[in-house]
C-alpha cells in the first residue's frame, strides 16, 4: 500500500517535474547563447549581413529612379531611398564593430554611435509622413507652404534636444540621464506613430470615398493602408520596447551579453519594416513626359 501510494505520488509529479526542467533548459539555453562571445559575434554580424542587404536594396531602386527620371532633382522620393541606404549601412556597420563601439571611450561616444542611426531612421519615415500630408492637403485644396518647414522645425527640434541630452550625459553620466534620453526616444516613436496614423489614415479614407474602378488607384489604397499599418506598428513597438528598456537592466539593448534580444528589437522595428515598405514603394516613376509627377508612387 505504501509502495502503491508513493508510485501514485511520483506519478502525479512527474509532468511538473518535466516542465520544470523544460523551463529549466530553456532559460539555461537563452542565458548560454547571451553570455556566449562567439554567439554574441554571430548574432551581431548576422543583424549587419541583413541592414546591408536592404542598403543595398535602397541604393538600387535609387538608382534605378534616377535612371528613369533623370530630369528631376532630388525628389521626396530619391531623399526617402537614399535616407533608407544611409541608415541601413550605417547600422551594418555599427553591427559589424559592435564589440569594439561597446569599448569606445568616452562612453557616450557609445551612446552617439547607437542613436544616430535610430534619430536618422525617425527622419527617414517622418519624411514619408509629410509626402502624404503633402497630397491629402492638396486634395483637399488646402496650402501645404507651411508642412515642409514644420518638418524641418521638428526634425531640428528633435536632434538638438538629443545632442544636449548627449552633452549632459558626458559632463555628468547618471543614470537618470541615460533614462530621460530613452524616454525622449520613446516619446519621438509615439509622435511617428500617430503620425502615421493620422497622415495615413487621412489618406487612405479619403481615396476609400472615389470610386476604386481603376487597377492602379486599388494598387495605391493598399499601399497606403500596407505602409500605414506597417510603419504605426514599427514606431509603436519602438515606444513600447524604448520604455522597458528605460527602467528594466533585462531589457537593455545597449550591451553586448543581450544578442537575441537585439536581433528581435531591430528585426521588428527597423529591417522587417524597411524590407516591406521598399518592396510596397518599389513602382517607378513615370516617365518624362507625363504632365504631373509625384515623387513617391
Amino acid at each position: 500500500m505504501r509502495t502503491g501510494g508513493l508510485f501514485l505520488m511520483h506519478s502525479l509529479s512527474s509532468p511538473s517535474s518535466a516542465a520544470s526542467l523544460n523551463l529549466k533548459e530553456g532559460t539555461n539555453w537563452w542565458w548560454d547563447v547571451n553570455e556566449s562571445p562567439v554567439w554574441q559575434d554571430r548574432i551581431f554580424h548576422l543583424l549587419a549581413v541583413l541592414y546591408a542587404v536592404v542598403s543595398v536594396i535602397a541604393v538600387i531602386q535609387l538608382v534605378r529612379i534616377q535612371l528613369r527620371v533623370p530630369e528631376y532633382g532630388w525628389t521626396t522620393q530619391k531623399v526617402f531611398h537614399f535616407l533608407n541606404f544611409l541608415v541601413n549601412g550605417v547600422r551594418a556597420l555599427v553591427f559589424v564593430f559592435r564589440r569594439d563601439a561597446q569599448n569606445m571611450q568616452p562612453e557616450i561616444l557609445q551612446h552617439i554611435l547607437l542613436d544616430i542611426p535610430s534619430l536618422a531612421f525617425f527622419t527617414t519615415y517622418a519624411l514619408l509622413v509629410l509626402f502624404w500630408a503633402e497630397i491629402y492637403y492638396q486634395a483637399r485644396a488646402v496650402s501645404t507652404d507651411g508642412l515642409r518647414p514644420s518638418f524641418f522645425t521638428i526634425n531640428a527640434l528633435v536632434y538638438v534636444v538629443q545632442i544636449v541630452l548627449w552633452l549632459v550625459l558626458w559632463w555628468k553620466p547618471v543614470h537618470v540621464t541615460i533614462i530621460i534620453s530613452k524616454m525622449f526616444f520613446a516619446g519621438v516613436s509615439l509622435f511617428a506613430a500617430l503620425g502615421f496614423l493620422l497622415y495615413g489614415g487621412r489618406l487612405f479614407l479619403m481615396l476609400q470615398r472615389f470610386p476604386v474602378e481603376s487597377k492602379g488607384r486599388r494598387k495605391k489604397l493598399q499601399e497606403v493602408g500596407y505602409v500605414t499599418s506597417i510603419c504605426f506598428t514599427c514606431f509603436l513597438i519602438r515606444c513600447i520596447m524604448m520604455c522597458f528598456n528605460a527602467f528594466d537592466d533585462a531589457a537593455d539593448l545597449d550591451v553586448l551579453d543581450h544578442p537575441i534580444l537585439n536581433f528581435i528589437y531591430y528585426l521588428l522595428v527597423e529591417i522587417l519594416p524597411s524590407s516591406l515598405v521598399l518592396f510596397i514603394l518599389r513602382k517607378l516613376p513615370p516617365k518624362r513626359g507625363i504632365t504631373q509627377y509625384h515623387p513617391i508612387q
